[in-house]
């Protein structure tokens, strides 16, 4: 073989290594999980991460990311994978006018209607069209309920609104503002979040309203007597402690939007067996397991990879 061959069989022998070096690089780029302020955030993002790398990916948290606002705008940039969400209030985010109040999962005899009588679309519909070109979402995590919770100080026989709405004229509501529970969530305006749905929805008009400027102060009221029912701003279970004392009341007609767990995702960064890890994990996640697990995070102190990984564990992820 001349010199000249031995060379080119060379060339080609390091250009086929350069070419499987540089795939192998490309292919170990870490997933970046991205979270926003909150404990909620970060202890989805590593239960994310904690998955993810079970598929034998490379992944990373990135944490502190800010608002809401912040958390879409890292992954439009790339900076960013993966992020937690609500789907509700990610609605809410990019599409304020949004009428979808209902889950994923209606019937047609389940869906809203609107003036015309044509079905209203579910959040879970209304989200994939109001996405921004780009970004994708997995299935929602069904078992997690993010929506304010109605409360009451004592048992009551009434389990859901719908049957407490005749005596409603009888109640003086605490509203809690701010964003304890959800650092994430804005703040509910009273009058438009909580008083016209709970009229519109289930015909409830209470007697009178407080607002209170925090979650806690709203349980206070409550545990004092001071207000004979509450609306919380999140699941009370995130309180401090949890809510063992209070009496919650389902919302089966959903006066208040449907708040679910969600992963976003920018399109084609994730591989099918990726995807299908992320909803093994919305197949398990309940709202009673998050309530737990942001506990811990924010009021023990626990790292958020500790819990991640437990939960993992625990539920054979």
């Amino acid at each position: 073989m001349n010199s000249v061959a031995s060379v080119r069989m060379l060339i080609a022998a390091l250009a086929a290594t350069l070419a499987v070096s540089c795939s192998g690089a490309e292919s170990a780029a870490p997933i970046v999980v991205g979270a926003g302020d909150s404990p909620q955030s970060r202890m989805i993002a590593e239960i994310y991460a904690g998955a993810l790398a079970r598929t034998g990916a490379r992944t990373a948290v990135r944490d502190g990311l800010g608002t809401r606002g912040d958390t879409l705008a890292a992954l439009d940039a790339a900076t960013v994978t993966v992020i937690g969400d609500d789907s509700g209030d990610l609605l809410r985010a990019l599409d304020s006018g949004s009428p979808a109040r209902l889950p994923d999962k209606t019937t047609p005899d389940q869906a809203l209607k609107d003036a015309a009588g044509q079905p209203l679309p579910s959040v879970a519909e209304a989200l994939d069209a109001a996405l921004p070109e780009g970004l994708a979402v997995s299935d929602l995590a069904d078992g997690t309920d993010l929506r304010p919770s109605f409360a009451l100080a004592r048992a009551d026989s009434a389990a859901t609104l719908e049957n407490l709405a005749p005596r409603c004229g009888e109640l003086t509501l605490g509203i809690a503002t701010g964003s304890e529970l959800d650092p994430l969530r804005p703040a509910p305006d009273p009058r438009r979040d909580v008083l016209d749905p709970l009229h519109a929805v289930y015909h409830c008009d209470v007697a009178a309203h407080v607002v209170f400027g925090s979650d806690t102060q709203l349980r206070d009221a409550l545990r004092d007597g001071h207000v004979q029912a509450g609306v919380f701003t999140a699941p009370a279970t995130l309180l401090p402690g949890g809510a063992e004392e209070l009496t919650l009341l389902a919302d089966p007609d959903h006066a208040f939007r449907a708040q679910t767990i969600v992963p976003v995702f920018r399109k084609g960064a994730l591989s099918d067996r990726q995807i299908k890890k992320l909803n093994y994990v919305a197949g398990e996640l309940t709202t009673a397991d998050l309530a737990t697990l942001v506990r811990r995070l924010r009021d023990e102190h626990v790292p958020a990879v500790e819990l991640a990984r437990g939960w993992l564990d625990e539920h054979s992820l």
